[in-house]
Order: structure tokens, then C-alpha cells, then sequence
């Protein structure tokens, strides 16, 4: 039978199902536009989406954050009280409350939010001058002077606050540093010492832990001789110690600062201090002077606190230590060739293991101190010759750098040239 053909001209039928499944596709397709479209939009703008939720945008984690910050908002802390004063003159009172108080309010800083237990938490304080140096190598050896300090807090997970401001403007010179280290103490509540290093003080073992369980009781460890019982100018050094975080610390700092010169008696006590101790040149109150004539005089009130560390060579003088650093390069080289490679934060286990295998060696000392250099100005003490203060200077930061090279597989085979470095082949 023949099929019946569409008039010439005319349009072409199609068949009642062929039309039916383009319609069907046609929906179908318009619906999954929509629902593509609607589903992107919702991820874009629904903060309880599920991709918000799981912190894949910035709107979902914004909205946490902002949640946080008002739950915190309604907790206040001694930061809202406006009593609480940074600048020395200004005591502060009930401070070991404030701060415990405070970490209750911050449990990440606490010893569960942390890798570190507070009790062994320390933030270097440190700094120099913010002009330029009359010495043309002056702001080198700063530079480098602050290199050394940053390394070695990174090495050991320990927090460093460098200024170059007087935070008071009369609290000059060596008096410097105590408005630093309160302001740090309040502005670093999860600190429990603060260490204070003088810019002309380097780190050598670059590794060295401060033996905490020792200072147990103590807030205050500065190095020293019993001889400062027989009244000596030069049996401390106030250029490195440690301090703890404490109301003890606060009233302590107070009373030190009343010898300097924002105290109205300002040159009395250089007067008195210079009585006191009988190798002491300079009639002006010093924080050293001022330090010894506490411990000495106001010992019944205050010295229960202090450590006097005798066993630990913290800062040791670089007059004749300089030339040793030589012999140790060469074995410490050595040594680093034959050393097990590892992550430059894994110090803490290797650190301990090094130090049972080389008792007995002579070892580097924990801090080298450039006292009398005074590598800003350039007026060094006319003891020393101005080459021999820079010569060591650079000399010992190189030593140090060494021990920071040793992770990146470099060494400084020669420590007069800072700028060359050498592989360092394993054998």
C-alpha cells in the first residue's frame, strides 16, 4: 500500500510522540537550570548553608568569628580597666589575679591550648636605639645583633619584642629597659619570663633551655658572684636575666625604676650608690648599682625572690672567649657532618641527646657579652681596641649562625668572612 504524501508546500506533520518527548525534554531542562541556579545562589548567600558550616566560605567562618567576638565582648578583663597603667610610676595592684583571671577568660593561651606549659613560657625583650649609629658599623652589628635573638627564640618556640623606642622619654640609657619589660609583662599576660638580653649580648648555643625547675620559688635570676656580699660593683651583670611575670615583678620594677631619672633624688642615689660599692667609677645612678643596692640593703624585703646564678655562665665576656670560637668551629663542623639531619623545630629531643653524647666537651657558652664595645656610638671602653670589639663581634654572631645554617645543610668555614658559606657535605 502506497503512503500518502504531504501537499507540496505545506507543512510537515509530526507525530503526536515525537512532540510529546521534545516538550518533556525541554522541562526538563528548564528545571535543572533552575535548580542549578537556585543551589548556587544559596551557596553564595546562606550563611547556614551546608558548605558555610563547614567553614568552605569566608561568610560561614566571618559568622563564627563574629560570634566569638561578642561572647568575649561581655567578658571583661583588666584591659577594660583603665587603673591598669603600662608606664612606670604607675603601679599596678593585684596583678597575679588580673593575669590568672585572664587565661581563665583565653583557655588557648592556657596549658591545654598550648604545646608549652605556661610555666615555661618566655618572651625575649630587647632593642636599640631607633636613629642611626655615629659608628659606620654600628647598625650592621644591630642588625645582625637582632638576627641572632629572632633565631634563637624560633629555635625554641619563644616569643621576642624588639623595641627601638623610649617608651619614657627620661627613662634613658640602661634605665631603658624596665619600662619595655613592664609593658611587656602586661601586654603578654600568657608569658610567665621575660627575658631581657642587651643588644650587645648574643646567643652562642644557639639551642641552650633555661633550666626552669630550678627558678621554682624564684622570680628573679640574674647571674652573679656571692661576692657581691662584699659590696663589688662588677660581681653581677644586670645585661641579662630573667624575670617573671608576677605582682612580685611589678612592685619590684617600681621600686628599681625610683632610682632612676624620673625619681627626684635622681643624683642623690648615684651619690649613695657609689658609697655602697666601692669599685663603682660613675657618680650617676645606674640600674646596676641600683639592683646590687636592693639586694644588699633591702635584701630582708626582696631577697628571698632572687636567684643568684653562679653554675650558669650566662653571658659570658668576650675578652679572651673570642679566640676559642675558632677551635670550636672546626669541630663543631665536623661534628654537624656526622649529626643525624633534622627539622630545624625538632631541637627539644635532639638538643638533649647531643648534649649526654658531648658531656665533657668543651661546648660553646650559652651567651656571649660584648660589654664595653658599645659597637652604636663607638666610644668603647679605651681598655679595648676598636678593631678587636668589631673583629669579635662578628665574629661570635658568625659562630652563632652557624648553628642556624646547620639545618639548611650550610656552614661558615671561615668566621671572619660572614658572607661565605659552604656546603656542608655529609660524610
Amino acid at each position: 500500500m502506497s503512503q500518502k504524501q504531504p501537499a507540496r508546500g505545506g507543512a510537515r506533520s509530526v507525530p503526536p510522540r515525537a512532540f510529546a518527548t521534545g516538550i518533556l525534554l525541554f522541562v526538563s531542562g528548564a528545571v535543572t537550570a533552575l535548580a542549578l541556579v537556585w543551589m548556587f545562589g544559596a551557596a553564595i548567600t546562606a550563611p547556614n548553608s551546608n558548605l558555610a558550616k563547614s567553614g568552605g566560605t569566608v561568610w560561614g567562618s566571618e559568622e563564627k568569628l563574629k560570634k566569638k567576638t561578642a561572647m568575649r565582648k561581655l567578658t571583661k578583663t583588666f584591659y577594660d580597666d583603665p587603673k591598669v597603667r603600662y608606664a612606670i610610676g604607675e603601679p599596678v595592684a593585684g596583678w597575679d589575679e588580673k593575669r590568672r583571671e585572664w587565661l581563665r577568660v583565653n583557655p588557648a593561651f592556657g596549658d591545654r591550648g598550648s604545646p608549652r606549659p605556661v610555666s615555661e613560657r618566655v618572651m625575649v625583650v630587647t632593642g636599640s636605639q631607633l636613629t642611626r649609629c655615629k659608628n659606620p658599623i654600628g647598625d650592621n652589628l644591630s642588625l645582625r645583633s637582632l638576627k641572632n635573638k629572632v633565631d634563637y627564640c624560633r629555635i625554641n618556640g619563644y616569643d621576642i619584642f624588639y623595641n627601638n623606642l623610649l617608651l619614657q622619654p627620661k627613662m634613658a640609657g640602661c634605665w631603658a629597659k624596665l619600662p619595655a619589660i613592664k609593658a611587656a609583662m602586661i601586654a603578654h599576660p600568657e608569658t610567665e619570663w621575660v627575658l631581657w638580653v642587651d643588644v650587645d649580648a648574643f646567643f652562642m648555643d644557639m639551642e641552650f633551655k633555661f633550666p626552669f625547675d630550678r627558678y621554682e620559688g624564684y622570680n628573679l635570676v640574674v647571674e652573679g658572684w656571692n661576692t657581691y656580699k662584699m659590696r663589688t660593683f662588677t660581681s653581677l651583670n644586670a645585661g641579662v636575666f630573667l624575670i617573671r611575670n608576677c605582682q612580685w615583678s611589678m612592685d619590684f620594677i617600681e621600686k628599681w625604676a625610683s632610682m632612676g631619672p624620673t625619681s627626684p633624688d635622681y643624683a642623690k642615689w648615684g651619690v649613695i650608690q657609689q658609697a655602697l660599692l666601692k669599685d663603682k667609677s660613675d657618680v650617676e645612678s645606674d640600674d646596676q648599682s641600683a639592683l646590687l643596692y636592693l639586694m644588699l640593703e633591702k635584701g630582708k624585703i626582696w631577697g628571698d625572690k632572687i636567684f643568684l646564678e653562679e653554675e650558669l655562665n650566662f653571658q659570658t665576656h668576650w675578652v679572651g672567649s673570642v679566640e676559642q670560637l675558632r677551635n670550636l668551629t672546626l669541630s663543631g663542623v665536623e661534628r654537624d657532618r656526622l649529626r643525624r639531619r633534622r627539622a630545624e623545630k625538632a631541637t627539644d629531643v635532639y638538643d638533649t641527646k647531643r648534649r649526654v653524647e658531648q658531656r665533657g666537651l668543651v661546648g660553646p657558652p650559652i651567651m656571649m657579652h660584648f660589654a664595653g664595645c658599645q659597637p652604636c656610638s663607638g666610644k668603647h671602653n679605651p681598655a679595648y681596641g676598636a678593631e678587636s670589639c668589631w673583629a669579635g663581634m662578628e665574629q661570635a654572631l658568625t659562630y652563632a649562625d652557624n648553628q642556624v645554617l646547620r639545618s639548611f645543610g650550610l656552614a661558615h668555614m671561615n668566621l671572619s668572612d660572614p658572607g661565605a658559606v659552604s656546603p656542608l657535605k655529609r660524610q
